[in-house]
């Protein structure tokens, strides 16, 4: 089938990490229909995805310099004007963006430039209630003097639109939900496989605890060294697996050794095999404060585990408490505990919960097939060139 003419797409990423934000990105621009869109993509110049997208056909990859994730008023300045430059230059049909930093610096640039469809996917919003009152209401500010901009604000879970909309952020009709995807057969095929369990040093009677977090204070990356304390007491053959890496990685290794668990926690550092890491595991944590829906908890189920996590964000929308997991409060370490033992002593329960994990997922539709039509079905929607 011809166009007049292909849609200018461009999506704005703060930075291309190993995160779920950007996973989901590089995603759906590998399936997009390249005879209907040219796809650009502006980030930070480092990144442990950049790699991959310059690897992706028919896409675009621009890095900025001046786009960091801190807050450095000259930078930013900076960065809004390299994007609304290349907007004008290439006449962008579309901009999407994803993060909290590029949603506002792209949005912003985005309307000055005179685009007409502004989209942005909320992957947890930048205010929460850990921040002081100032920062918190600052980002709110800025949130909502974006979702304004917006054409279409794209969520992942119920939670964040209902924190939205009790916030007076945006109009109940610019919401979009459209699920995450994931790849079900990647996970699948990778059941208990031996080399991975040899190579992270496992023995064939360890019970392995994982997550998969930045680490940084959201994560709450010290509770989950904290609950490992807990339970090698009761139960000395577990191993912990925490992959991922950030600015508590120094507080991590020295709580590490202050507790003597250097033979009980295995940190990987990032990885790109997250399917043969799952396989590895009997039970996946979460210690999160704050959460949009975290993609490694639908790994975790789509892999078949059930899941111990914070009850925070949308991760109750697909962990049914009791049937797939458990769901306990931020920074209870004693309930985690509690719940974590459970399924580490019953191996049937664990079998269980992890059945009803995957058809629960699947249930829900998330699969790459319904986030590339729900999301192609709004551009056309808002922006119908052809």
């Amino acid at each position: 089938m011809g166009y007049c003419r292909k849609i200018n797409l461009l999506y704005i990423i703060t930075k291309l990490e190993l995160g779920g934000a950007q996973k989901q990105l590089l995603s759906l621009v590998r399936t997009l229909d390249k005879e209907r869109f040219n796809a650009y993509i502006i980030t930070a110049r480092d990144g442990l995805l950049v790699e991959a997208a310059e690897k992706t056909p028919g896409l675009k990859l621009i890095r900025c310099r001046f786009l960091e994730r801190p807050i450095r008023p000259i930078q930013d300045i900076l960065a809004l004007f390299f994007i609304y430059r290349f907007i004008r230059n290439n006449d962008i049909d579309i901009v999407h963006t994803h993060s909290s930093k590029a949603g506002i610096l792209g949005r912003l640039a985005a309307k000055a430039s005179g685009v007409k469809t502004i989209i942005h996917t909320v992957h947890g919003w930048s205010f929460h209630d850990y921040q002081s009152g100032i920062t918190h209401y600052f980002y709110l500010f800025l949130e909502k003097l974006c979702a304004c901009l917006s054409s279409a604000i794209i969520i992942v879970s119920q939670s964040d639109k209902k924190r939205a909309l009790h916030n007076s952020l945006g109009r109940p009709d610019q919401y979009k939900l459209i699920r995450y995807a994931v790849d079900y057969a990647e996970f699948e095929n990778n059941k208990r496989v031996s080399r991975a369990r040899k190579e992270l040093g496992l023995s064939e009677t360890d019970l392995a605890v994982g997550m998969v977090a930045c680490f940084k204070p959201q994560k709450s990356p010290l509770d989950f060294i904290k609950l490992a304390s807990s339970i090698k007491k009761d139960i000395p053959n577990v191993k912990f697996i925490l992959v991922g890496d950030g600015i508590l990685r120094n507080k991590i290794c020295a709580l590490i050794n202050k507790l003597n668990l250097n033979e009980q926690i295995i940190l990987t550092g990032w990885r790109g095999d997250i399917a043969s890491i799952m396989s590895c595991l009997d039970v996946f944590v979460l210690t999160s404060l704050w959460e949009g829906l975290p993609i490694a908890v639908l790994e975790a189920m789509a892999a078949g585990l059930p899941v111990v996590a914070t009850d925070t964000g949308g991760i109750s929308e697909v962990v049914l408490d009791g049937k797939t997991g458990y769901l306990v409060k931020p920074r209870d370490i004693q309930t985690l505990q509690d719940k974590l033992r459970k399924l580490l002593i019953e191996p049937g329960l664990r079998e269980e919960f992890g059945r009803l994990a995957i058809a629960t997922l699947k249930s829900k539709e998330y699969s790459l097939d319904n986030m590339l039509k729900n999301t192609t079905q709004l551009y056309l929607d808002l922006c119908p060139v052809v």
